[in-house]
């Protein structure tokens, strides 16, 4: 690979990341910024489970190109079964579909990042540019409720990864999966960070007409630029509260997730997110702070290094300082949350904003009761 590959950082950054302690997220090979272009990580290092590593470095050949690095590719993927369950006390459902393996959203911060490794792909840039369509997903979800034993409880979309994604345009998989829930009246919620989500406006009112669903509509920032750095190809702010109204319009509930809150780079728009919420008819609200579990730490400090090369060690100090020192902080309650006089002032501007605004902060009760199984065939004819 060629050197017009390596992003080289400014004497500047160089000696600011040296004084502050974090000189080892100069370790990995930063790719270029013309060839990195609509995507939020700035490396893409080899799997940590494969047995063999990839490096790139100058030959001395400084017209090599790298390879397609902005390029896409899709893979359909058959699933065995399509339901996760999880017993966390610190949320709010038990089980979800995934209808998609990587985001091409491209978030810096997904803590879902590390989960492309076990795939034998990176965390970094593969996240955002292998992905893999369940596109069998209806059929396994119908097979599932099949099952006299299976128990009614609603289904939550888009913790992982965003199912309303760029290739949803033309995959469908998430529409395909809506037409399910509304035959059948089963609950449902939805995050996502995507005005592709309308598109559904006519399955997602009928379900709503039942207390059937709930949407989230994830805002990390107002500003344009900010949102462009961070998640380069989610729809932009404005289009996040377009959606917003148009759903609750539609009288579809719908709240919003001022997420994640990344210390000194839009903390200060709790406030300006929530009344800009409010204004457009969300009835709800969340917020959460900067997770950076396993892969993302390092792929979240390279981001800093090229977009905020000055506010590096501030951010990072302030990431501990609500970890109890650490980076990431795995446990039940405060992974979320975070510790500390800082987190505490956050939380409590958000209650503030919160009541001033008559949001709330619990996602409200779906029913349970109108679940009308699929009926299975029975080939013996009736004699009566």
């Amino acid at each position: 690979m060629g050197m017009n590959a390596v992003f080289p950082p400014s004497p500047e950054s160089l000696a600011r990341i040296a004084k502050s302690g974090d000189a080892d997220v100069l370790s990995r090979t930063i790719i270029a910024p013309h060839l990195n272009r609509g995507r939020g990580a700035q490396s893409n290092q080899t799997s940590k489970f494969e047995p063999y590593s990839r490096e790139t470095m100058d030959d001395g050949w400084g017209n090599l190109d790298a390879l397609e690095t902005v390029k896409t590719t899709v893979r359909d993927e058959k699933s065995k079964s399509i339901i996760t369950k999880n017993d966390s006390p610190d949320i709010h459902f038990d089980r979800s579909i995934n209808p998609y393996r990587g985001c091409e959203h491209g978030c810096v911060y997904c803590f879902a990042r590390p989960t492309h490794t076990y795939l034998g792909h990176s965390a970094g840039l593969d996240f955002e540019r292998e992905l893999y369509a369940k596109t069998n997903a209806a059929d396994r979800l119908y097979e599932t409720w099949l099952n006299k034993k299976y128990s009614v409880k609603p289904i939550a979309i888009g913790t992982n990864t965003d199912p309303y994604q760029p290739i949803e345009r033309d995959k469908k998989i998430m529409r395909s999966l809506l037409e399910m829930f509304v035959a059948h009246k089963h609950p449902i919620t939805i995050t996502t960070k995507s005005s592709l989500i309308v598109r559904d406006l006519d399955l997602l009112t009928e379900l709503a007409k039942q207390n059937l669903v709930h949407v989230t509509i994830s805002i990390t920032s107002l500003d344009h630029l900010l949102s462009r750095k961070l998640e380069p190809r989610a729809s932009s702010p404005a289009r996040r509260l377009e959606a917003v109204e148009l759903l609750s319009a539609a009288g579809i509930p719908v709240s919003v997730a001022v997420a994640p809150i990344i210390p000194a780079i839009n903390d200060a728009e709790i406030e300006k997110i929530l009344a800009a919420a409010s204004a457009n008819g969300a009835s709800g609200a969340a917020i959460i702070m900067l997770r950076l579990p396993g892969e993302v730490r390092q792929l979240f400090r390279e981001w800093l290094l090229r977009h905020y090369p000055d506010r590096l060690r501030h951010v990072l100090n302030l990431v501990r300082d609500v970890r109890q020192g650490r980076e990431n902080d795995p446990r039940f309650h405060s992974r979320m949350a975070g510790q500390g006089p800082y987190a505490f002032s956050l939380q409590r501007r958000f209650d503030l904003a919160v009541e001033r605004y008559g949001m709330k902060k619990r996602i409200p009760h779906l029913r349970t009761d109108l679940f009308t199984p699929p009926k299975v065939e029975d080939p013996q004819l009736s004699l009566f």
